[in-house]
């Protein structure tokens, strides 16, 4: 093969340029410098992977409300009663075969237009309103879903002790049933301690809740309040045992205020009963909300 140097001059033609780098100068270390890579927009539409995972649950929650106020429906009566299956006033069944409007926010029996069960929106509002705090405010990780099952279940209980009184096993025992076992779920991928801690604080504070109601009888808590105190204690358990006495401190708190503004208006006396599952609820959603 013919070696071949640089092509020749050509007489009347100009030289091309010399396309090649010149060296740096001597004594002068250039380093090469990063180009800036451009920022990454996020595209139209973007929706952050907890709000992907979490609006399916939020959906979920809002479609069962006919069914939780089903629930506070059927269970609103005094004890030894036996469960309501319809009106008061006509008899009209109600039931998911004909729910509407007797289970929609109306609250009116198809047949005779009297109120049936809760007060009318106040399930739908109840719902939407932990529809709008798990979207945007609710505790992370796996004991997300223990938590909106027991929303599920501890809304229309809660309905049904305001009402009259009382917490009815068919609600709590499946809400703490369910919320042991998912916390237990989301063990599998956390500390194990968290669920061990779950179940400590559950069992704790209901047997607290139980032995008030047997050693000081109607001053004391009642065994309703002690078996919601078995998901209760689990739900803030799970994140630490100052989640657990900070929840407590609310609930106590907001209870105690309430007190005091009745008997302030003269709404209640000394010897008023007031249901505490109200105050079990919020105090529990405010201690989750505010320190996870």
């Amino acid at each position: 093969m013919a070696l071949t140097g640089p092509p020749a001059a050509i007489p009347g033609r100009e030289d091309p340029p010399d396309r090649r780098p010149a060296p740096p100068p001597s004594g002068d270390a250039t380093e090469p410098q990063a180009t800036p890579s451009p920022l990454r927009e996020r595209p139209a539409g973007h929706v952050p992977a907890v709000g992907r995972t979490r609006f399916p649950a939020v959906f979920a929650i809002l479609a069962i409300s006919p069914l939780m106020r089903l629930a506070a429906l059927r269970y609103a009566v005094p004890p030894g009663l036996p469960s309501r299956a319809g009106c008061d006033a006509c008899d009209a069944p109600v039931g998911l075969t004909r729910p509407w409007p007797a289970l929609g926010p109306a609250a009116r029996c198809g047949r005779c237009r009297a109120r049936v069960g809760p007060p009318p929106a106040t399930v739908e509002l109840a719902v939407l309103a932990a529809a709008v705090l798990l979207t945007f405010a609710g505790p992370p990780g796996g004991a997300l879903p223990a938590l909106i099952w027991w929303l599920g279940w501890t809304i229309p209980a809660i309905l049904v002790d305001l009402a009259v009184h009382r917490l009815p096993d068919r609600l709590t025992l499946p809400a703490a049933a369910g919320t042991w076992l998912l916390l237990g779920v989301a063990a599998l991928d956390a500390d194990p301690g968290h669920w061990l801690r779950a179940v400590l604080g559950g069992t704790g504070l209901a047997l607290f809740f139980a032995s008030t109601a047997v050693l000081l009888g109607r001053r004391g808590f009642g065994l309703g309040d002690a078996k919601l105190a078995l998901s209760v204690g689990a739900l803030l358990g799970w994140y630490g045992w100052p989640v657990l006495l900070f929840g407590l401190v609310l609930t106590f708190g907001l209870s105690a205020l309430v007190s005091l503004g009745l008997l302030a208006t003269r709404r209640a006396n000394w010897n008023t009963h007031l249901p505490f599952g109200p105050f079990l609820l919020l105090g529990t959603t405010a201690a989750l909300l505010l320190a996870t």
